[in-house]
């Protein structure tokens, strides 16, 4: 099942929207957090976003912007403004396609199948990116984001991340994380684990993050 996110102030007209789109069985989610879009984006992980132009405090342009540094899931701008140079800002900034209001529900379906259909019709893509706190981890360029900064990683320390991320701050076991970054965790040395853990926080020092990875004692780690 598609999800879509709906970046849409007037309640009115997300409302329908999301009563029409999850008749086609599509699953939705309205954002209403419009002070910070990128966190609603990341936790839902749609497949394709909605995105009003005039919003309160940035607009759509701006979180278009910001969607795109970490993902390249479709955007299908939506907006009474109809004049060509919006429309060309809107497709030149990272948008898909673009819907004038007023606007008829078989048009939004056709623009969303159409969409879709382009996006994902050689892969089941969906967002990989996940987040803890204000830090930010692409899957797909082993590339952690905090603020303005970033750092690669190796492919062993973003399973390490990835998995403490996708635990929200429960206890990893050591067991566990040596499994998941070797495939005969029999003949790897626990130390070994040790070493990629320090070289994950290092670079995570490196652009600002500090301590968010604890050691629980006889255990394994945890985010904080």
């Amino acid at each position: 099942m598609y999800k879509i996110l709906i970046v849409e102030d007037d309640h009115t007209i997300s409302s329908i929207m999301e009563d029409r789109l999850n008749k086609w069985g599509y699953e939705t989610l309205t954002g209403h957090d419009f002070n910070d879009v990128l966190s609603t984006y990341i936790s839902f992980q749609p497949h394709l976003v909605l995105m009003d132009i005039n919003l309160p405090f940035y607009d759509g342009f701006y979180w278009c912007a910001k969607i795109r540094e970490i993902g390249k899931i479709p955007i299908v701008f939506i907006s009474s403004r109809d004049t060509d140079g919006d429309k060309i800002r809107a497709i030149s900034q990272g948008g898909d396609d673009y819907i004038e209001k007023p606007f008829s529900l078989d048009l939004l379906i056709a623009k969303v199948q159409a969409v879709l259909r382009r996006a994902y019709s050689y892969s089941d893509q969906t967002l990989n990116v996940i987040g803890h706190k204000d830090m930010l981890l692409n899957l797909e360029n082993s590339r952690v984001l905090y603020q303005d900064n970033a750092v690669a990683l190796t492919q062993n320390e973003c399973k390490i991340l990835a998995l403490l991320i996708r635990n929200g701050g429960k206890t990893v076991t050591r067991t566990r994380l040596i499994k998941v970054l070797w495939d005969d965790e029999s003949f790897v040395d626990d130390n070994t684990l040790t070493v990629n853990v320090n070289r994950l926080r290092k670079k995570l020092n490196s652009v600002g993050i500090d301590d968010y990875i604890e050691t629980v004692k006889g255990e394994g780690y945890r985010l904080i």
